[in-house]
């Protein structure tokens, strides 16, 4: 059964602790967990630019960390929080974990699977249906990333000028 509206919001604002994680590093601030009987079992936060990697995306490293705490690459009772729509790649992990909830806090219009520019849980050749609850938290959400993005900008304005 999935989760109450309220208990999606107490869980995404523990997302948004880990985004705001990845922002403390210098990384675009989205953050992800993975909730399982009501406990949360997997963290995760961006870290591209600190690994280096392009697969450090919040919601493959939460989805990692579940599947070792419950010693299952089966995560079929979970429900997996995140504050930006998954990419294409994160909703082939999200499908292959078989997890069966997805909550999202803001849509991603440029690189989002799971309603803005495709979505792979409709998609019938897949043997696996996520149900999907989008808007959880999306002002703050949004918020998060958009404050992010326009200190960036006017950082790099900044050193442009002084160059």
């Amino acid at each position: 059964m999935h989760p109450s509206l309220f208990q999606d919001q107490v869980f995404m604002q523990e997302a948004l602790v880990e985004a705001g994680r990845a922002e403390a590093l210098l990384e675009v601030p989205i953050g992800a967990i993975v909730v399982h009987g009501g406990e949360i079992v997997g963290r995760g936060h961006n870290l591209r630019e600190t690994s280096q990697d392009p697969t450090t995306h919040a919601e493959l490293i939460a989805i990692r960390q579940a599947a070792e705490k419950l010693g299952s690459w089966r995560l079929i009772d979970c429900t997996l929080y995140v504050t930006l729509e998954p990419c294409v790649m994160c909703m082939g992990g999200i499908i292959l974990a078989r997890i069966p909830y997805l909550v999202y806090g803001c849509r991603d219009p440029k690189a989002g699977a799971a309603g803005s520019l495709y979505n792979l849980t409709l998609d019938e050749r897949f043997n696996h249906r996520v149900d999907i609850r989008e808007g959880v938290l999306a002002d703050q959400c949004s918020e998060q990333l958009s404050t992010f993005f326009k200190r960036l900008r006017e950082q790099k304005k900044i050193a442009k000028e002084q160059n």
